[in-house]
């Protein structure tokens, strides 16, 4: 047979088959129509932006619409209004308040404001968070009067956990609240206030509780009487004395103090002149005896 006669072999060859292959492969088409032309822009972008003045102009372009933003009337603070604080707290607050009105928003940590306002004695917790109208408002829950504390500086304010909340110049200042003195007094106040509403009739005659030794409340009444309470169970030892004094008129006596340490054996301290009348009269009594 001639060459001119042969028929050519229509199928391709190994090569070009594997290109066709590869050609129609997802993987393949999609790196030609999306890979390639990323890859230039991206190294185009690249080599742009590293220019320093490209940079620097991005930069001031960038801080300029920052400015514009944070400048406008809707994002700037005005006023700082105070919930739920008495005046003076309020006036503290205000004095204590980190940043200069009118300010920009986003130049306020809302978080540093809370913790200047929870820094404040008088202050239990706070919250803050900003309104419509440029307006900062901060929700105060104070911390309540519980007690006075006499210490060698003076009369403090305490609550009910023994924080310092402001101080009083003299007990007539706050005539409301239970004097407390002692070491770990302050550690205490809960227990003092249940024995002072366990007081009762003798409400009138208190003057304050002494903590003894860190471990116990000595009851202070007018005229230089004492009720010395147990370290457990101190209310029900003042209710008991409250009924002996109903009943027997006991601290209307001349006595110095009751001590109620030992539940078993209440003890009567007198004073030293009623002592000393008591042995005068007994004296006499024996004296007359031996006539």
């Amino acid at each position: 047979m001639s060459e001119m006669n042969r028929r050519a072999d229509p199928a391709p060859s190994r090569w070009s088959y594997r290109v066709h292959r590869i050609m129609l492969t997802p993987l393949y088409r999609r790196l030609l129509r999306v890979g390639i032309p990323f890859s230039v822009c991206f190294l185009a972008a690249a080599s742009y932006l590293s220019q320093a003045d490209v940079q620097e102009s991005i930069w001031l372009t960038i801080s300029d619409l920052r400015n514009q933003i944070e400048s406008r009337p809707e994002f700037t603070v005005r006023l700082l209004s105070v919930e739920g604080a008495s005046p003076g707290v309020a006036e503290a607050i205000h004095d204590s308040f980190p940043y200069r009105l009118p300010a920009s928003s986003f130049d306020m940590e809302l978080d540093d404001v809370r913790r200047a306002v929870e820094a404040l004695p008088a202050v239990s917790a706070a919250a803050v968070r900003l309104r419509q109208g440029g307006v900062l408002e901060v929700q105060v829950q104070e911390r309540q009067p519980a007690a006075l504390l006499r210490t060698r500086e003076g009369l403090k304010v305490i609550d009910v956990g023994g924080v310092v909340i402001d101080t009083a110049p003299s007990r007539a200042a706050r005539p409301d609240l239970l004097v407390l003195t002692g070491e770990g007094a302050a550690a205490h106040v809960a227990e003092a206030l249940e024995i002072k509403r366990a007081a009762g009739p003798l409400q009138l005659r208190l003057r304050g509780l002494v903590r003894m030794g860190e471990r116990r409340w000595d009851v202070v009444l007018d005229r230089e009487q004492r009720i010395l309470l147990p370290e457990q169970n101190p209310v029900r030892a003042l209710e008991r004395v409250i009924v002996l004094n109903e009943s027997q008129e006991m601290l209307e006596r001349d006595i110095a103090a009751v001590d109620m340490r030992l539940a078993a054996r209440p003890t009567l301290r007198m004073r030293e002149r009623a002592v000393e009348g008591w042995w005068h009269v007994r004296n006499m009594g024996v004296g007359t005896e031996e006539q």
